[in-house]
């Protein structure tokens, strides 16, 4: 009997649990950042208009001036060892940055 009473006091516990889940096609919850939107079709990245980042810190109104004079559709910076994946994307500026912090290589992908 108590074999029995546990059985079905975990099966109403995953049920009570599964209870919350989201019913399928419900809005998925907000977390208060909008999603980007899709990259207009033909754009890509050219390094040469965000060399003057070089020699510079990454602070957001730097990255953001790099990727817009780049006509990158996203930038990303990549410090010291940072794993980082390497599949080509390109409509990506990478900042790559040295040990201080500053930025020392520009390129796209």
């Amino acid at each position: 009997m108590l074999l029995k009473t546990s059985l079905i006091s975990a099966t109403l516990a995953c049920l009570a649990v599964l209870a919350g889940c989201a019913a399928p096609g419900a809005p998925a919850p907000s977390t208060g950042a909008s999603p980007m939107p899709p990259p207009p079709p033909g754009t890509a990245c050219n390094a040469q208009g965000a060399q003057f980042a070089i020699g510079k810190a990454p602070g957001a109104s730097v990255v953001e001036e790099a990727r817009q004079r780049s006509g990158s559709y996203m930038a990303r910076v990549l410090r010291p060892n940072q794993a980082v994946t390497m599949e080509f994307n390109a409509q990506r500026l990478n900042l790559e940055l040295d040990a201080a912090g500053v930025i020392r290589r520009v390129r796209c992908g």
